[in-house]
C-alpha cells in the first residue's frame, strides 16, 4: 500500500479511536500555551501541568514573565529540567514579545521560531492549538517513534521527519494527526513494550524496529 493511501487509513483509524485528541498541556491563552510548550522540552506534560498550575497564578502576561526575577523563576520551574536555560529563554522571549508584538504571541511560524527557546515543534504547537493554523506537524518523541515504526519515515531528525510527514499527510489533518499519534504513543505504542496485539493499527503497521509484541 502506498504511503499516501496508508496514511489515510491510519488517520481514519485514529479519528475513530481518538476523536477528541488534543494537547495535554493546560493553558487558557496564547502566552500560557507558549510558556507551557517551552517548559515541555525534555519533560512530561504531566510534570509541566503541575508546575504551570502555580506558575500561571503568579505570571499572567508576557510582561509578568519579562520582568520576572530569573533566580526565582528558575526555582519555580526547576522540576521541568534544564531550568536555567528555560528561565532565560522565557524571560528573553517575553521581552521580545513586548518590544515587537505589544505583548501578544505572533501567529506566523517565521516570527515564532525567531523567539528564544522556540523551535518548529513549539511553534507548531502554538499555531495549531491557539490559532488553528497548520504550518507543519508537531514532532515530539512519540511522533518520532511512531512515524518510524509505521514506516512513514526513515529519518531520525525531527525536522526531516516533519517534512516527510507533510509530503504524505493531507494538510487538513496535520493538527489532528500529531495529537492522535501522541495519544496513541502514550496509550498503546509506548517505547519499551508496545501493545501490538491490542493495537487497532496492527493490520497496516509494519512495526519497524519492534522486537517484542505484547
Amino acid at each position: 500500500m502506498k504511503d499516501t493511501h496508508r496514511i489515510k487509513s491510519i488517520i481514519k483509524n485514529l479519528h475513530e479511536k481518538y476523536p477528541k485528541a488534543k494537547t495535554s498541556l493546560s493553558h487558557r491563552n496564547a502566552i500560557e500555551m507558549l510558556i507551557a510548550t517551552i517548559l515541555s522540552a525534555q519533560c512530561t506534560d504531566d510534570r509541566v501541568n503541575l508546575v504551570t498550575g502555580q506558575l500561571f497564578k503568579k505570571y499572567l502576561t508576557a510582561r509578568d514573565f519579562a520582568n520576572a526575577d530569573i533566580d526565582k523563576l528558575q526555582q519555580e520551574i526547576r522540576s521541568t529540567g534544564f531550568y536555567k536555560n528555560k528561565a532565560k529563554n522565557i524571560i528573553n522571549c517575553c521581552k521580545i514579545l513586548l518590544e515587537k508584538y505589544h505583548g501578544k504571541v505572533p501567529d506566523a511560524i517565521g516570527e515564532l521560531i525567531s523567539l528564544p527557546g522556540v523551535g518548529r515543534k513549539t511553534a507548531n504547537v502554538v499555531l495549531g492549538n491557539i490559532f488553528d493554523k497548520a504550518e507543519g506537524l508537531v514532532v515530539d518523541t512519540h511522533v518520532k517513534r511512531l512515524s518510524y515504526r509505521m514506516g512513514l519515515t526513515k529519518n531520525k531528525n525531527p525536522e526531516k521527519i516533519e517534512m516527510d510527514l507533510m509530503k504524505i499527510t493531507p494538510k487538513k489533518d496535520w493538527i489532528f494527526f500529531s495529537h492522535a499519534l501522541i495519544w496513541h504513543g502514550r496509550k498503546i505504542c509506548n517505547a519499551r513494550k508496545p501493545l501490538c496485539s491490542s493495537c487497532s493499527l496492527k493490520g497496516i503497521c509494519p512495526r519497524l524496529g519492534v522486537r517484542i509484541y505484547v
